[in-house]
């Protein structure tokens, strides 16, 4: 969708791009009994509530770039992604605006590191049969990412 603004500075006619914004999730797998669990960080902001560490990808940014520096930002953790588990979209995804999020696997390189940080009120690994209750699209999410795993793909 497009609209034309008047350019503020020459009061020429520019046109202007209504798109979805580009954000990242990392799934950080933490192999254990079962499947394991997933690291999840507590929102201190609105939505308020448990996800998957990500955010906004930063103009000149690569998404992967984004991921791992999301990753480290929330949760202190430095992040190796092993994949790309899928791209989501559903414009009611984000209750603030339209997003659509790049979403990696990965892997913590020492998970004792982690801690809460940056947009993180708490960070924390939970198993993948014991989540808490996830903002956004982070349920359909985590459902992709276990069935991957009970496919036996590699994650």
């Amino acid at each position: 969708m497009q609209q034309t603004k008047t350019c503020p500075r020459c009061g020429g006619e520019i046109v202007v791009y209504r798109n979805p914004v580009p954000t990242v999730d990392v799934v950080v797998h933490a192999p254990g009994a079962g499947e394991g669990g997933v690291v999840l960080v507590e929102r201190r902001n609105p939505p308020h509530g448990w996800a998957l560490p990500g955010g906004f990808v930063d103009y000149g940014e690569t998404c992967e770039r984004a991921a791992v520096r999301e990753a480290r930002e929330e949760t202190g953790l430095e992040v190796e992604l092993t994949g790309l588990l899928g791209v989501y979209s559903d414009p009611a995804r984000d209750p603030r605006q339209h997003t659509l999020s790049v979403t990696y696997t990965g892997r913590a390189h020492d998970l004792a590191a982690l801690r809460a940080g940056d947009d993180a009120a708490r960070a924390e690994i939970f198993p993948l049969d014991a989540l808490p209750p996830l903002v956004f699209d982070h349920a359909a999410i985590l459902a992709d990412f276990r069935a991957r795993l009970r496919a036996g793909a590699s994650v």
